[in-house]
């Protein structure tokens, strides 16, 4: 009795019939399915799905958007390439040309022998004075000159003039007729500046 009508008993079993009353009456509240996955549904589409078989038209559109673009770069990049090769093609065929105007141009000053303004005057009077000379007196002088030289004096001595002294020229001895000839080739590319050359 004493136990039973102390104060630790009555704590004890108030505690002991307030947990077992509270076990027995506590119910779990239901929850329905469909409210707790609607917005799953509703996200997803009508029934939830796997993530990887999300559809988004926008999402779609912009893959196609990048696509595009970048086939657009890839045909830039090729129209840059095809130019480049066309352009390397072409200064590659200036070059050429270039160096074949270049040796021509070479080709051309070794060849073609000038007649300066300053010089115009006194190959007239050495012209005129070897026109008059005898075809052996001229040719003999003229031989020792260069070919160069010889050339000038030519190109301002009329044809019948030239002629014969050429042809002793030519018969000294085979060398001087390759000379000669050498000579002649000259004398048709020359230039004169400032003079005319005789007429025949």
């Amino acid at each position: 009795m004493k136990i039973l009508q102390s104060n630790w008993f009555c704590i004890v079993a108030g505690s002991l019939l307030y947990l077992g009353t509270t076990v027995m009456v506590w119910k779990t509240p239901h929850v329905e399915r469909h409210h707790a996955e609607a917005p799953v549904a509703d996200f997803m589409g009508s029934s939830p799905e796997a993530s990887w078989n999300f559809h988004n038209p926008e999402v779609d559109e912009l893959v196609a958007d990048l696509k595009k673009q970048r086939e657009q770069l890839n045909a830039r990049e090729k129209q840059l390439n095809d130019l480049s090769a066309r352009l390397e093609l072409e200064r590659h065929e200036i070059t050429t040309v270039m160096e074949s105007v270049t040796q021509a141009q070479k080709e051309f000053d070794t060849t073609v022998v000038r007649v300066g303004q300053e010089e115009a005057t006194n190959l007239k009077k050495l012209a005129k004075i070897y026109a008059a000379m005898t075809p052996d007196g001229a040719a003999a002088i003229l031989k020792e000159l260069k070919d160069d030289d010889i050339v000038k004096i030519f190109a301002f001595m009329k044809e019948g003039e030239s002629a014969p002294i050429l042809e002793q020229l030519a018969k000294t001895s085979p060398a001087d007729a390759a000379r000669t000839a050498h000579i002649s080739e000259r004398m048709r590319v020359t230039l004169a500046r400032g003079a005319d050359k005789p007429k025949s």
